[in-house]
């Protein structure tokens, strides 16, 4: 297990590597992670990083090797595919699992994503419209989609998609 600790302008990441690819990244107030920075995967995660927090790129390119549930991966995958800057709700996802009543566990499942900001749970809302729950804290959460919108803004992407019905 490969480990290393870098700032973003959210605070310290840590991201943990196996032999497969990328296992977590998890935002930490402080950690004794050990640097593995000479290691070529961690360093292009963390290159990965710095582009999508500099506004250009949209989309992780790693190998990745996150430990879940066969629902827990069903769910992240599905968070994989909401587009840069858009929103979905956790009934859109369970609604996209084919499985419309599990929008609890669609919760529970996106709560225990590891890959933070490369498994974008931080673009699920509530039904309601309004940002619930995120790992990492609503203050990051609220800041991850504003830089995302305003990035998508400025490179002329944006789409906004308003509607977050099933």
């Amino acid at each position: 297990m490969r480990l290393l600790q870098f700032a973003t302008p959210l605070g310290p990441l840590v991201v943990k590597a196996n032999a497969k690819g990328i296992e977590s990244v998890l935002f930490r107030d402080s950690s004794d992670a050990p640097d593995h920075s000479n290691d070529i995967l961690l360093q292009d995660c963390k290159a990965q990083f710095d582009a999508y927090f500099a506004g250009s790129l949209q989309q992780f390119d790693l190998p990745l090797a996150a430990q879940g549930t066969d629902f827990q991966q069903a769910v992240w995958q599905q968070l994989s595919k909401i587009p840069f800057a858009q929103l979905r709700s956790y009934s859109n996802i369970a609604h996209a699992l084919n499985n419309p009543k599990a929008v609890r566990a669609v919760g529970a499942a996106n709560g225990r994503n590891p890959l933070t900001i490369i498994v974008p749970c931080h673009r699920v809302i509530g039904a309601n419209g309004t940002l619930t729950g995120y790992a990492g804290g609503l203050e990051r959460k609220d800041w991850l989609l504003k830089h995302e919108q305003n990035t998508a803004l400025a490179l002329g992407l944006f789409q906004l998609e308003a509607s977050i019905a099933p």
